[in-house]
């Protein structure tokens, strides 16, 4: 057996879980019309970069509606032009020529009317005469009410209702137009992310199908570990703890931070998932991959710590120490423990950091046993016991 003294120490409660890989981004470049692909610009492994062309599907029937739409919509914006800077214009002027002319007609029948009957009043004009002063001065008078209306009308509901049906000729050969340029737009695929084409599973001339995969790009400058993990660990757990990911393969270990614990249990398997994020530059980290992941939950500084190994756990769930007493016996005491680490446990209560303690081999033996122990140098002071029957 050994013995082995209680030390302060600073401890870090560690969970490890299985986990797998993923691209920090990731877009599968769906098609929106279907047509064969006319070239490809990449093959799987190009780097590209976001709004790089990548590949171009037939597209001369698209060219040609583009075209004809375009020849609409300019037609439209002259017909508009016109309408707002020539014709509109011509018709106001109009209405307002005519409407100063019936002024005029008016006010020259009410001159002669008025003139009429000073005569008539002087018995020097028939009745007659004046009676037809009086039917021109009121068709004058109508036609002014005619002119004035007619161009009220037009400042008040032609022009509006002129432009307002020039515009929306215009509007909706815009709206054609940018249509038929929409669908030719759709046979140019461009990547919308920095990485590298992963998938590429036709060849030229072959058939590309609306709502298929064309291609897939991914950004592997930093990867994700995605793990499920119970939700009494996930607790413990919070943005930007550290952590580490062990790949096969790969001796060194992954530096790392936690990037998401989510805030909702998985209802499959009623676990919580984590990410860490990791620096990929060198591109040895490969999505898909299974990893090991090791995430730090928290750390204890000056923390009592034994080897696990000296913890005995009775059938009560009760923890004890058998420690080393001055009188040279081991002496049965309960303890309480805290966090593991590998195969170091914190002791909470029970022990002082001055003890020893009985670091293997304790199981099965007596309290009070009279133990001899053989020095030795070092913090430790481990040394090799023997029991004796009292």
């Amino acid at each position: 057996m050994q013995i082995v003294a209680v030390q302060k120490t600073t401890l870090q409660q560690t969970i490890v879980t299985d986990a797998v890989l993923f691209a920090i981004a990731q877009s599968a470049l769906v098609p929106k019309i279907s047509a064969p692909v006319q070239k490809f610009f990449v093959n799987r492994g190009s780097r590209v970069r976001a709004g790089q062309l990548l590949a171009v599907l037939e597209n001369r029937d698209l060219a040609a509606a583009a075209q004809e739409n375009k020849g609409a919509y300019d037609q439209a914006q002259a017909a508009y032009a016109q309408t707002t800077g020539a014709d509109l214009p011509q018709e106001l002027q109009k209405a307002q020529l005519d409407d100063q002319a019936a002024k005029a007609q008016l006010d020259a029948a009410q001159k002669v009317y008025d003139s009429r009957k000073d005569l008539f009043t002087q018995g020097a004009l028939p009745r007659k005469e004046l009676d037809q002063a009086g039917v021109d001065l009121t068709n004058a008078h109508n036609q002014y009410e005619i002119a004035e209306k007619h161009l009220q009308a037009l400042h008040a509901i032609g022009q509006q209702q002129t432009l307002k049906s020039a515009k929306g000729q215009l509007e909706s050969a815009q709206g054609k137009y940018n249509g038929a340029a929409a669908q030719l737009g759709y046979s140019e695929i461009r990547s919308p992310i920095n990485g590298v084409v992963t998938d590429r599973p036709l060849y030229p001339g072959e058939m590309a199908a609306a709502g298929t995969a064309l291609l897939t790009v991914m950004d592997i400058s930093q990867v994700t570990a995605r793990a499920h993990i119970p939700q009494a660990n996930a607790v413990l757990l919070k943005v930007g703890d550290q952590a580490s990911v062990s790949v096969p393969g790969i001796d060194t270990p992954f530096k790392g931070k936690v990037s998401l614990v989510s805030p909702a249990l998985d209802p499959g398997s009623t676990t919580v998932e984590v990410w860490v994020q990791l620096k990929n530059s060198r591109g040895q980290l490969k999505p898909g991959t299974s990893v090991q992941l090791s995430m730090v939950a928290r750390s204890v500084p000056e923390a009592l710590a034994i080897p696990a190994a000296a913890l005995l756990t009775a059938q009560a769930r009760t923890t004890s120490v058998m420690a080393a007493g001055s009188d040279r016996r081991a002496h049965q005491k309960q303890v309480q423990t805290g966090i593991r680490e590998q195969d170091r446990v914190q002791i909470l209560e029970g022990l002082s950091a001055d003890e020893r303690v009985v670091g293997s081999g304790a199981y099965g033996l007596p309290d009070n046993s009279k133990i001899t122990e053989a020095s030795s140098p070092g913090a430790a002071k481990d040394g090799a016991a023997k029991d004796e029957k009292e």
